[in-house]
């Protein structure tokens, strides 16, 4: 497995916003987390990028423990994250915005940058050939000298993207990657994902557009306060009762 998560908690006081969560994520699928708002969802996709600690439980990457791993660690071993608000960096075209994500692989620092030591020059070369070709791949490449954050807002999740692949990553968190996005851009961002996916690259996402996540996943796990309530294909997930129950209601169920 390239993701296990056993037995993970974290509670913030008296809330249990995740609560004995487990399951699993083989390298190649999508993978999606889905569930009504607090469920627990974001604090999930934080624990596993360490932005947040857990309250017990493990997780572990390509076998290795990475709880209580500080994030630019957990990046370095190939773990990449976008956020449900794009967070892209003003004033920088959307290549200079990509190659930011150049920077856990690279190894030049603020002394040899700032002399401009010629292994500098050539590594910055080759790391904007490198962001050209993710631009390209995600077809994008005409924006490439576009200031980013003039871009539209499809795009600039398209330049998001990106810039997380430039860390070259394993596995790929998306964080609700069609919020704020209309019908023709969600369908774009499918696209996208399902593309990233072909290039070998894992994805596991949290998203509220069932369409897009019944349409582009391979498994599914709902969570429900913090539990786990159901885990399972696309066609498990929309006959489950409970699911149906949290999603609709009693009545309706």
């Amino acid at each position: 497995m390239l993701l296990e998560i056993k037995n993970l908690s974290r509670r913030f006081g008296g809330l249990q916003a995740v609560s004995d969560a487990s399951f699993s994520v083989r390298q190649g699928m999508i993978k999606a987390v889905i569930g009504p708002n607090g469920a627990g969802k974001t604090t999930l996709f934080n624990l596993i990028s360490g932005t947040l600690l857990p309250s017990s439980g493990a997780i572990h990457f390509k076998g290795q423990p990475i709880h209580g791993l500080p994030p630019y660690r957990i990046a370095r071993l190939g773990m990449a994250r976008t956020y449900q608000n794009i967070k892209l960096y003003p004033g920088m075209t959307a290549l200079e915005n990509v190659m930011v994500g150049r920077h856990c692989r690279s190894r030049a620092g603020f002394i040899s940058g700032m002399l401009s030591l010629p292994w500098t020059k050539k590594e910055e070369n080759a790391s904007r050939a490198a962001a050209l070709e993710l631009l390209a791949l995600l077809d994008i490449a005409d924006l490439a000298e576009v200031e980013a954050t003039s871009l539209a807002f499809g795009q600039q999740r398209a330049v998001e993207f990106a810039r997380a692949l430039a860390m070259e990553p394993e596995l790929l968190l998306l964080d609700e990657p069609a919020a704020g996005l209309n019908i023709y851009e969600t369908a774009e961002v499918a696209r996208l994902i399902t593309k990233i996916n072909e290039q070998g690259i894992t994805v596991l996402l949290v998203e509220h557009d069932m369409s897009l996540v019944m349409d582009i996943s391979h498994e599914i796990v709902v969570l429900s306060f913090g539990e786990k309530i159901a885990e399972g294909t696309p066609s498990e997930i929309q006959h489950n009762k409970e699911v149906i129950r949290i999603y609709l209601g009693e009545d309706d169920a």
